[in-house]
Formats: C-alpha cells, sequence, structure tokens
C-alpha cells in the first residue's frame, strides 16, 4: 500500500531577501532557503511549498502582502508565464547591478583565486527587440495558464456534461515551448525579443495553418505537418524564415497532400512579406526539432543572409552560429580584441571558434589565427566569411577540441601567443585546460556564457596565469544570462610577464 504524502506547508508572511541562479530569488525559513521564482527581493509573500528537500525547499507565491519597491511593471503580455524574460519586473539598471554582483560571486566563490578590480558590466545598447533570432515550435495542444484550465473545467462541466469536444487545450499554437510541458506550446501572441515584424510573420503563418486546417505536430505520436518556425534577421535589413514541416510519408498520396500544403503555405507568407529575402524549408522525421543533420531546401531567395560588424560581413545561413544581440556582439567582441593585445605579429589560437565570427574580427590585427570548432558546417562557415572578407591569414580545423589541440598539433601549426576561448556553457575539458597550459601563450582571453563554468577553468589555469583583467556583458536583458570576458596573463618564474 502507498503511503500518503504529508501535505506541503504554505509559509506565511515571508520576506524575500535576495537572488539567486536562474532567475528565481531566496527567502530563508527556519535555517532553510527557499527558492522562489519570478519573486523580487522586499516582496512579502505568502508562499506554497511544492518540493522539500533537508537544506533547501522550492515554493511558488501564492498571495503578496506587499510588492518590492524595486518592482516595475513588466511590459510583455506573457510574462510570467513564458520562461523566457524572466527578470522585465526589475528596471534594467537593477538587472546590471544583480549579473555583476552574479559574476563576481561566482568567480570569487568557485574560483578562489586572486581577482582585480572588476570592470563595470556593459549594458546592452538594446533592451527590446535586440534578438536575431527566435525558434517557435508548433503544436496541436496548447499550453493552459492556471487560470485558463480552472476556467476550462468549470466551462466544460456546464450543466454536469463534459464538452470535451471544444476543449481549448486541444486548440494548436505557435509560439514557446514550456518548461515541464514539453508536448504543448504556449502560444504567443505578441513578442518583445525581436523586431516587431517577426509577430506579423509568425501571427500570419498559424492564421493561414488554422484557417486551412493544416495539421499541427502531436510530439507524443510523431504526426502532424506543421512543427517549428524559425525567424532570423539582419543588421542590414535582410529576414530568413525556415519551415520544419514533418510530411506524412503514409503513402504517395499523403506525402503529396502534405507537400502541397506546405508549398501554399510559403507562398503565401512569401506574397505577403517581401521583406523575406531567405525562405527555406525541412521536412523532419527525427524525434527532435535540431536541423544541424537535415537537409534544408530553399524555396525562395538566398539561402542565407548577411551581418556586418565594423567592415566585415559575414554569411549567416539556416545552420549558422552567429550571437543572437548583433548589437552587443560588436562590444563583446571589441573587448576580446581589446584584450588580446594584439600588434600585428601575432600567431592567435581561436578556440570553439563557430562560424570563425572573433577570427575573422581580429585576423587584420594578427599575423595569423588557427579556429578549431567542433561542427564541421560551421568550419565551412568560417571559411566562407574568409574568402568573403579577403582575408588570407585565417586557417580553421573541425573536430572534437580535446582531439585536435594537442601537442602535435602545436608542433605542426606554431606555438600561440594568444590564445582566445569561447567554450559552450559546460565551460572547457580538463585535457584542453592542460594543454592550453602547456601551449604556455603569454596571453589567454577566456569568453564565457558561463561564469560558474569559467570560475572552475580559472582554479586550474591560476597555477600558471593570472587574472588581469575581468568585464562582464549583458548580452540578455531580462534574463539572468550574463557574458563575462577574463584576461590572462602568464606569470613566469612566479612573476608576471
Amino acid at each position: 500500500m502507498a503511503r500518503n504524502k504529508k501535505p506541503l506547508p504554505v509559509l506565511e508572511n515571508i520576506l524575500i531577501t535576495d537572488f539567486a541562479a536562474e532567475g528565481k530569488s531566496l527567502a530563508r525559513v527556519d535555517d532553510m532557503v527557499v527558492f522562489v521564482p519570478w519573486a523580487v527581493p522586499g516582496d512579502i509573500v505568502d508562499l506554497q511549498v511544492r518540493r522539500k528537500k533537508h537544506s533547501f525547499m522550492e515554493a511558488e507565491v501564492i498571495k503578496y502582502h506587499h510588492k518590492s519597491e524595486q518592482r516595475q511593471q513588466p511590459f510583455c503580455q506573457h510574462f510570467g508565464v513564458c520562461g523566457g524574460c524572466k527578470w522585465q519586473q526589475l528596471p534594467y539598471p537593477v538587472q546590471l547591478k544583480m549579473k555583476q554582483q552574479q559574476v563576481q560571486d561566482q568567480l570569487t566563490r568557485i574560483g578562489k583565486i586572486e581577482l582585480p578590480e572588476f570592470r563595470p558590466i556593459m549594458g546592452s545598447v538594446l533592451t527590446q527587440e535586440y534578438r536575431n533570432k527566435l525558434d517557435f515550435g508548433c503544436a496541436n495542444k496548447r499550453y493552459l495558464t492556471k487560470e485558463q484550465f480552472e476556467n476550462e473545467e468549470a466551462r466544460m462541466m456546464s450543466d454536469g456534461q463534459p464538452v470535451a469536444s471544444t476543449s481549448l487545450k486541444d486548440h494548436p499554437a505557435i509560439g514557446f515551448h514550456i518548461t515541464g510541458a514539453f508536448d504543448k506550446i504556449l502560444p504567443i501572441e505578441h513578442c518583445w525579443l525581436m523586431a516587431d515584424l517577426h509577430n506579423d510573420i509568425r501571427n500570419a503563418v498559424r492564421d493561414f495553418a488554422i484557417g486551412h486546417q493544416l495539421s499541427f505536430f502531436d510530439l507524443r505520436a510523431q504526426v502532424g505537418l506543421m512543427r517549428d518556425v524559425i525567424i532570423r534577421n539582419s543588421n542590414t535589413g535582410e529576414w530568413m524564415v525556415i519551415f520544419q514541416f514533418h510530411y506524412d510519408h503514409t503513402t504517395p498520396e499523403t506525402l503529396a497532400a502534405d507537400e502541397a500544403s506546405a508549398k501554399e503555405l510559403m507562398q503565401h507568407i512569401s506574397d505577403r512579406f517581401p521583406q523575406i529575402t531567405s525562405l527555406m524549408y525541412v521536412d523532419n522525421q527525427k524525434c527532435n526539432d535540431t536541423i544541424g543533420d537535415q537537409d534544408i531546401q530553399t524555396f525562395k531567395g538566398n539561402d542565407h543572409i548577411i551581418e556586418t560588424m565594423e567592415e566585415l560581413r559575414f554569411k549567416v545561413g539556416p545552420k549558422s552560429f552567429y550571437q543572437t544581440n548583433t548589437e552587443q556582439a560588436y562590444h563583446l567582441y571589441s573587448v576580446a580584441r581589446e584584450f588580446a593585445g594584439l600588434h600585428g605579429d601575432e600567431l592567435v589560437y581561436d578556440l570553439y571558434t563557430g562560424t570563425g565570427t572573433i577570427a575573422n574580427f581580429i585576423a587584420r590585427s594578427a599575423r595569423k589565427v588557427i579556429g578549431i570548432e567542433y561542427v564541421p558546417e560551421a568550419i565551412e562557415d568560417a571559411k566562407v566569411n574568409s574568402r568573403l572578407n579577403d582575408i588570407t591569414n585565417t586557417l580553421f580545423f573541425a573536430g572534437d577540441m580535446k582531439d585536435i589541440l594537442n601537442e602535435e598539433f602545436i608542433k605542426t601549426h606554431g606555438r600561440p601567443d594568444v590564445i582566445i576561448t569561447d567554450p559552450p556553457r559546460a565551460g572547457m575539458y580538463p585535457d584542453v585546460v592542460t594543454t592550453i597550459m602547456k601551449a604556455a601563450p603569454k596571453r589567454i582571453v577566456y569568453v564565457s556564457c558561463n561564469p560558474a563554468t569559467q570560475a572552475r577553468d580559472l582554479q586550474v589555469l591560476d597555477a600558471d596565469y593570472r587574472v588581469a583583467a575581468v568585464q562582464p556583458v549583458d548580452m540578455f536583458p531580462h534574463t539572468p544570462h550574463v557574458e563575462n570576458v577574463v584576461l590572462l596573463e602568464r606569470r613566469t618564474n612566479g612573476q608576471e610577464q
């Protein structure tokens, strides 16, 4: 017989005292830490505990007794449900203060190394419509908020009879995935993260698909035509739309019908939005929505859009990685170039080079730049970007960093004067850190999207390198995410160079 679980408590009149990781805030109750989403330090609230462990609890606000003076009115109608912008209730200067503190805390607490005075965080040039890419999922079941769900239950039991056939939750939707409801989509009417044209495009896709009774994807059953819509734009005014379809291959007839429906949709969007310079599509039959290994077709226009940075031009294809905050990427890379301290005669290794944006950005200030990246398609983009800009002093290699970057590679291509590294959130493999230290460059510029793993790597590098400068950079306003750039200078016999 299963044991009855003890009901989780309600905590009353609790003061939220500080910020925590992942955009949450925290309170302390009877020597226990309570993590609370959407709250702000200074709030006095009642909390419903949702999870209880020995040393911490997780809870949600069920009543506000007093709202913090730090709060502001969120500007998005989806705030509090969509998890994309968890800090909209905070004025932007407060967000920057919290991010600066986050970097200082993580480098100090995790790194446990000597640190210089940090530079003030660089705020984003734009705080709305700053993204150049958004990915919208399609689903045959929309996500219902708590209020919608309660209203739905009441409506469906009208006169004591369920009305399942008209259930709101069975309506299709285009929008964002919700954490904990992987097969449902929160329908998005207006998103403030990208230039407003993307809202018109997405909503036009939704209206046409629903109006023409196109099937929406069922993630559990793996059926349905409309699967995903990716929208990208560039600072040259170009727009790219990528449709992910899931054609029904059961019979030649069902396949032909889906292909015809997809073509009709794309022609409608092409006719309505002449601003789209690259309209592409893919028939994705996989269980997930990643397209890196998919054959993407061009329906209209080019197979890429162009971004610019200073006098450079960068080709961005449907699979290309490019920093999603274009304006702020320039400032991030400018910091990296400054920290590299290039005079024109240096050999630079650019690790995790992606599509070679940093490598090409600094190439004219160095003798030679060698970029290494795991994704072969990204390396091909990096080579194209060098040719596009008449840059002849770059070399690019594709493969796993820990396998490529070894002593033999360094012996073949030369010992670097400077290493720039921009790893994924997990940071660098220990083998990579070891090889970097054996390569013994004069300077290391470490760009990170996760100061916690950066701090871990800095602790190891501290044996041979001192941290000379720290520059936090905000790439994602209204979120707790922050980039950080660190300059490390090599120690020589216990002395700094």
